[in-house]
């Protein structure tokens, strides 16, 4: 009965983040807004309120920091892992298309906040505190924390700066008027939240019932479910050809993912997110920082071969850490 009630709660995750990013989709065909923007900024926003959400309630509902850690980051490495596949499917396309300068801003933002999380483990440690003290935890700022809120602050103003261009086709007039978009993504995102915080408990349910550790189990039930929108959403922009939004969708969700993490942290009382000792959490770090950047040198170079080597390799980390 609890797997049954973990798969109608993820297809009720994916529906209703399918519902909201309609509504984007909607704002993409009636004004002139970036694609770089929509995807890496709104559509992002809107297909992360699951890792925001259970990220959340494992941090401060069920005081299982492990467990968001574990979301978060193996939230990242699938979303890399899938997306690399897709690109595989659509190489041809994918290796003609333009993408936003701004998207290589963003990816080195995101490994600059990998780096950051493995110097906080492997260098800092308890010393990572910049205000705070264990009388007074709810005020624990860490730096680590305050770096990823720069960085996302930097990548959302790169994508901002994209200006967006109408081809043909493209800006046709919405139907809906403002307020039913309004009212209608709303719903669906409260749907989305609901959703989100009744998996929380699911998996943790699962992780103890299964005797996994949080870390495994955040990365498996809690990273795979919460990707499904950002999975979905993709698959169906690069079936439109519209590879911008579609990128931008993928590494602004794992930038926004960072931020949900940094936002954990400011919120827990017992201390750092960062401070864990699940080896799972380590190997998702490791993987997920060789993933950022084989994903970085994928979007960077022009010559097929070399993209489709990183792709390659980007699925290989995901593979390795389901086998360590």
């Amino acid at each position: 009965m609890l797997y049954i009630l973990y798969l109608i709660t993820v297809t009720a995750v994916v529906w209703f983040s399918i519902l909201a990013s309609r509504y984007i989709d909607m704002i993409d065909r009636s004004t002139r807004l970036s694609g770089a923007f929509l995807g890496g900024v709104l559509l992002s926003a809107i297909t992360s309120l699951p890792e925001l959400f259970t990220s959340i309630s494992a941090t401060i509902l069920i005081d299982n920091p492990s467990l968001c850690i574990g979301n978060i980051l193996g939230s990242n490495l699938f979303n890399f892992g899938m997306l690399a596949v897709v690109i595989l499917c659509f190489i041809k396309g994918f290796t003609a298309a333009r993408l936003s300068p701004s998207h290589r801003y963003v990816m080195m933002f995101l490994m600059l906040m990998y780096i950051a999380v493995v110097f906080n483990w492997q260098v800092m440690g308890d010393d990572n505190i910049i205000f705070g003290s264990n009388d007074n935890p709810w005020l624990y700022v860490s730096v680590t924390t305050i770096i990823i809120v720069l960085l996302y602050a930097l990548s959302v103003r790169y994508l901002a700066s994209d200006n967006g261009e109408c081809e043909d086709g493209e800006c046709e007039e919405v139907k809906l008027s403002l307020r039913a978009i309004v009212v209608r993504f709303v719903l669906a995102s409260v749907g989305i939240i609901v959703a989100s915080v009744i998996l929380t408990y699911i998996t943790d349910d699962i992780a103890t019932e299964l005797n996994l550790g949080s870390g495994l189990a955040g990365a498996l039930f809690l990273g795979v479910a919460t990707s499904l929108p950002e999975v979905t959403s993709t698959i169906s922009l690069f079936r439109m050809r519209n590879f911008d939004i579609a990128f931008g969708n993928i590494a602004g969700s794992n930038v926004f993912n960072y931020f949900v993490l940094a936002l954990a942290d400011l919120l827990y009382s017992g201390g750092s997110v960062y401070h864990f000792g699940d080896e799972k959490v380590v190997n998702l770090t490791v993987f997920g920082l060789l993933s950022s950047m084989f994903i970085y040198m994928l979007i960077r170079t022009s010559r097929m071969w070399v993209k489709i080597a990183c792709a390659i390799a980007t699925v290989a980390c995901y593979l390795a850490f389901l086998m360590l």
